[in-house]
């Protein structure tokens, strides 16, 4: 574990900010066939509530409108490090909409900025994305819908933990992705770690002088997430009561909310299961809890030592752990930077092999997006909601020429294919 820790030491001290629905007789011979018919469309009433069957094509989007909306909540057994004041969280939740909400008008950028835009928010912006707020409007897109009606259900939940300097709503094309299947996405700004954070109309910028108290509060942070929404769920928000699967719940991130999830997830043991993206933690204690590790080859933000570190945390994991490598990706093809710009580098757009300097490009945000949604999508399909059917997808290397798979820990996985 010492040699682990030393890589993980390497990697984290190079994170830099960052992270898609008439006779009797006949009567009598109808009745049969009425009573299959309405069995079928009970079965498939009961299939919907997950959104996807066996049969699904996991490349798609969902059969499910999807509807965003933001919340603060309050933890004020804490103190915030860098506010003084208890600690707040920004936090935006994806769910699964009802059928109106496909007539209503998209989620817009801005409309993550809680209270609007002010002057004081509209410079913050153009200092973060090198535009003002209206022009990320033009170019941002998404499939969510603010403030749409939650659709009926008990839908399983996420907590997503964003990436150092990221923020909460960073990963937009995996939150709409995996609630149009019909689960529920909840995702904070940590505040003071988040590149800008609204609290009282007042933007809180990025603090690299905080990440250590980042680092302790993070975890901290995604727990109580769950434990608010645990009262959502017994009524505390009559929109989400009764519709929060809390069985299985799976700690999610990028970056440093990777290492967040890793470690929520060794310390929690509400958390069943727990996706990785572009990282690890310093120390991996809970060998058995399953895991979805993703890594691009040609991350120049972690490096070598991170992806280094997070192939040997698949490794040493005894439970079900599946590790998808993207050949031709980096530090940023988890996030949704293919959004904004389409030249950044380190996953996204043009650059150049960390080996050899050589220029390539990296995996288009199709491919990437495809690939990484699908793989979240059966991984959670099997872990929190129990549909052992969708192991076979896991195992299965369905994109040879972009990733590299490996899989252990599951009766199934010495039957992998290449």
């Amino acid at each position: 574990m010492d040699f682990i820790t030393n890589l993980f030491e390497q990697a984290y001290h190079s994170i830099r900010p960052y992270s898609h629905n008439y006779t009797n007789t006949m009567h009598r011979n109808l009745f049969p066939f009425l009573s299959l018919l309405f069995a079928a469309a009970a079965g498939s009433l009961a299939r919907a509530e997950d959104g996807s069957t066996s049969t699904t094509d996991l490349r798609a989007l969902g059969p499910f409108p999807i509807g965003v909306t933001t919340t603060v909540l309050i933890d004020s057994t804490r103190t915030d490090a860098f506010t003084k004041e208890a600690r707040t969280l920004v936090t935006e939740i994806w769910y699964p909409a009802t059928e109106d909400a496909r007539q209503l008008p998209k989620n817009k950028y801005s409309d993550f900025l809680p209270g609007g835009v002010t002057p004081e928010i509209e410079a913050a912006v153009q200092k973060t994305y090198k535009m003002p707020p209206s022009d990320v409007d033009k170019i941002f897109w998404n499939h969510a819908v603010r403030d749409a009606r939650v659709r009926d259900g008990k839908f399983p939940l996420i907590i997503f933990s964003h990436g150092n300097g990221g923020n909460r709503h960073q990963n937009t094309f995996w939150c709409d992705y995996l609630a149009s299947y019909g689960y529920i996405i909840a995702s904070a700004d940590h505040t003071g770690n988040a590149d800008m954070t609204v609290i009282k109309g007042k933007p809180i910028p990025f603090q690299g002088s905080q990440r250590m108290s980042s680092a302790i509060d993070r975890p901290k942070d995604v727990s109580f997430l769950l434990d608010q929404l645990t009262l959502w769920n017994q009524g505390a928000d009559s929109r989400f009561a009764g519709k929060l699967g809390l069985d299985a719940v799976c700690a999610a991130g990028m970056s440093f909310g990777a290492m967040t999830s890793v470690d929520v997830g060794a310390v929690d043991s509400r958390f069943k299961s727990v996706i990785a993206m572009s990282g690890a933690s310093r120390s991996h204690t809970n060998l058995v809890v399953p895991t979805l590790w993703m890594l691009g080859q040609e991350d120049r933000t972690i490096g070598t030592a991170g992806n280094t570190l997070i192939r040997a945390q698949h490794t040493i994991h005894t439970g079900p752990s599946f590790l998808l490598e993207l050949k031709d990706g980096g530090h940023y093809s988890f996030t949704d930077m293919f959004k904004i710009n389409k030249t950044f580098g380190d996953g996204v757009g043009p650059g150049k092999r960390r080996e050899t300097q050589e220029p390539f490009e990296f995996t288009g945000m199709d491919t990437t997006y495809e690939i990484v949604n699908a793989c979240s999508l059966a991984f959670l399909d099997v872990y929190a909601r129990g549909k052992r059917e969708r192991l076979p997808f896991l195992l299965k290397n369905h994109w040879p020429a972009e990733v590299v798979l490996k899989a252990s820990g599951t009766d199934d996985s010495q039957k992998q294919s290449p």
